[in-house]
């Protein structure tokens, strides 16, 4: 059965996404582990709540990828392995990709050092889609500021909205830096899934933002296995939140693209890391067993060689 941190309390306006709120929690801090099983009644019996409520969260979760359902052992939490984890990495990096992709789309570029242009375009102005803007959808110069935006809070680069808007994200991006450098994991993960959520919103593509945070969540689900095995986190996680906000507040599409590619590289390495290291002990620790297991055996065939029993 789960352990809570909580008072294991409820309230019932809205049972079934509070229970999902709470397991989710759970499982991102690690108290539930991976393959970790419980029932529906140990879940109820823990909040004090019905088992219909209960049953409906974990059918969610489950949707969500969070855990399995086991017909005849109630459910379990999901193990990730490392591949899981490239896939999940890859994935989000392809939907940021778009998200990025959608604000760039038929907008005027200002090259590198250029003074800016009309929301027409001109003949130096390229799209990012153009050999000179870039490759693969990805662009190389900023945004003139007066470029038309196709969606969302980015109707203009001068759109107070957008200033707004951007500068709340912003703020989750200083609270999740305060929390990497201090190594404060379950923190970080609160802010950082608050941060590329809102970031998301600004786009004005709900489908994209919800499947990244789903990708989010999992990946990090995934990543707290192995980040628990160190000791002090600080230093160790990635800390450049408001250097994204600010390349997308330049228009800097080049810059935020960059900025998150590093994050994703940062993110595989260290968790391949570590589940290397994970692998290497336990193997150690197999190898070391079997040798005490093979003296243990040596020395009680010497004994009986020598008239004696065994104990």
């Amino acid at each position: 059965m789960p352990a809570s941190s909580g008072n294991g309390a409820v309230t019932r306006s809205t049972l079934r996404q509070q229970i999902a709120d709470a397991l989710r929690d759970e499982v991102l801090a690690g108290r539930l582990q991976p393959g970790q099983e419980f029932t529906v009644k140990e879940i109820a019996e823990q909040y004090g709540v019905s088992a219909t409520p209960v049953r409906e969260a974990l059918v969610d979760l489950s949707a969500q990828g969070l855990l399995e359902a086991d017909q005849h052992r109630g459910f379990r939490v999901h193990e990730y392995s490392l591949a899981d984890f490239r896939g999940m990495i890859e994935a989000r990096g392809l939907v940021t990709d778009g998200m990025f992709h959608g604000l760039a789309k038929g907008l005027p570029l200002v090259p590198e050092g250029s003074s800016g242009g009309s929301a027409g375009g001109s003949a130096g102005h390229t799209t990012g889609d153009s050999k000179s803007g870039g490759t693969g959808g990805r662009t190389a110069g900023v945004f003139a500021a007066d470029s038309p935006g196709p969606r969302g809070f980015f109707v203009r680069a001068g759109d107070p909205r957008a200033a707004a808007a951007l500068a709340g994200v912003r703020r989750r991006g200083e609270e999740a830096r305060r929390a990497a450098t201090a190594g404060e994991l379950n923190v970080l993960i609160g802010y950082d899934l608050r941060f590329w959520r809102e970031l998301g919103a600004l786009f004005g593509n709900p489908y994209l933002t919800d499947f990244l945070h789903r990708l989010r969540v999992q990946s990090w689900v995934c990543a707290v296995q192995h980040l628990s095995r160190l000791g002090d986190l600080r230093g160790r996680l990635w800390s450049d939140h408001t250097e994204v906000v600010d390349a997308l507040t330049r228009r800097d599409l080049a810059d935020a693209h960059r900025i998150v590619d590093s994050y994703d590289t940062h993110s595989l390495t260290l968790i391949e890391g570590l589940a290397n290291l994970g692998t290497e002990r336990t193997v150690l620790t197999t190898e070391e067993d079997g040798k005490e297991d093979d003296g243990e055996d040596d020395r009680e065939k010497e004994h009986e060689g020598n008239g004696g029993t065994a104990e």
